[in-house]
Parts: structure tokens; C-alpha cells; sequence
């Protein structure tokens, strides 16, 4: 089995190869290590480099489209990182009329930002489903929020035989709704 080895001098600290390929910046700086030397305001200044703008934190607040269609309200965000809000899929297996869904989150708020999240829609209103999503938010180079998410649905079954097909896991990204 081979395995792939990255050197730390490789990416800018809390920066994942994910994230790096696909020209974003985290919004949470990463874990300080044991050990690690931290860089000072002037190396951090001349690694950012004269294209890079200081990172701007993630606001979930406002509306959000994901690369379904699907669209999503986010409330206020509360001090403590709570949020409410409503859900508007684009996509059902249900042959009733789709209906917007509530969604009850949480987002992690810290000093460097407000970086991951995750919330559930409980599409009550039309089906016998619930989701889940867990996901970040990334500052792209054009200085645009990216919602970077995976999901959890939970569909009613009959009987327990069934339970083999009540669960189905996906990936979304959201960007802003105009």
C-alpha cells in the first residue's frame, strides 16, 4: 500500500491539501503544535505575499445556493453560534409538493474567525426525512465565501428489514445567493 507524504513547509500553517488545490484560505488558523515556532507579524506579512488580502471571517448569515439549486436561509447568528433558518431543495424523492424546511445549526465561533459548522433540515413539511450537514466555510482568492459541506439523510422505512436504504450520505457546495 503507498502512502502520500506531505511536508509541513508545504502548505501555510492550518491550510489542508484540499483547500490549498482549490486556491482557498481556511477561515480558522490551525492548532498550534508543541514545539512549533510561530511566525511573526513581520513573516506572516511577507509570506502572505502582495496578491494575498488579510482573511476575512465567514458570515453563514443570508441566503445560499448550492450546486443543486437548493437554497438556503441562514437567520442571525446568535453570540453563542446558534442560527436558525429555512431550507428550499431543488431535489426530493417524495411525490408531495416540496415545501421550504426549517434548519436548526450551530457554527464554531473563535478568535481567527467562525470557520465550521452544522445543522439539521427537517423536511416534516413534505417527506419522512431528516438531514443532516456538517461542513466549512472557505475565503476563496476572489474573496468569495464557499460552503464546503457533506450530508446525512434519514428517510422513514416500513420495517426494520428496510433499514438497509433508509440512509444516504452526499457532498454540497454552496456559494452566495445573489
Amino acid at each position: 500500500m503507498s502512502r502520500l507524504v506531505l511536508s509541513a513547509l508545504a502548505l501555510p500553517a492550518g491550510m489542508s491539501v484540499a483547500a490549498a488545490a482549490a486556491g482557498f484560505q481556511l477561515l480558522c488558523q490551525g492548532v498550534e503544535h508543541p514545539g512549533e515556532k510561530k511566525a511573526s507579524k513581520e513573516e506572516e506579512k511577507a509570506t502572505m505575499g502582495k496578491s494575498r488580502r488579510p482573511i476575512k471571517p465567514c458570515n453563514l448569515t443570508g441566503w445560499w445556493e448550492n450546486d443543486l439549486g437548493s437554497k438556503m436561509q441562514v437567520f442571525e447568528v446568535g453570540k453563542d453560534g446558534t442560527f436558525s433558518g429555512q431550507y428550499h431543495t431543488a431535489v426530493s424523492s417524495t411525490k408531495k409538493p416540496i415545501q421550504p424546511s426549517p434548519v436548526t445549526g450551530s457554527q464554531h465561533l473563535d478568535e481567527d474567525g467562525q470557520c465550521t459548522f452544522g445543522f439539521t433540515v427537517n423536511w416534516k413539511k413534505f417527506s419522512d426525512s431528516t438531514a443532516v450537514f456538517v461542513g466549512q466555510c472557505f475565503n476563496g482568492d476572489d474573496g468569495k465565501e464557499v460552503l464546503h459541506t457533506s450530508w446525512l439523510l434519514r428517510e422513514k422505512v416500513d420495517s426494520e428489514l428496510d433499514d438497509w436504504k433508509a440512509t444516504r450520505t452526499g457532498h454540497n457546495t454552496f456559494t452566495r445567493a445573489g
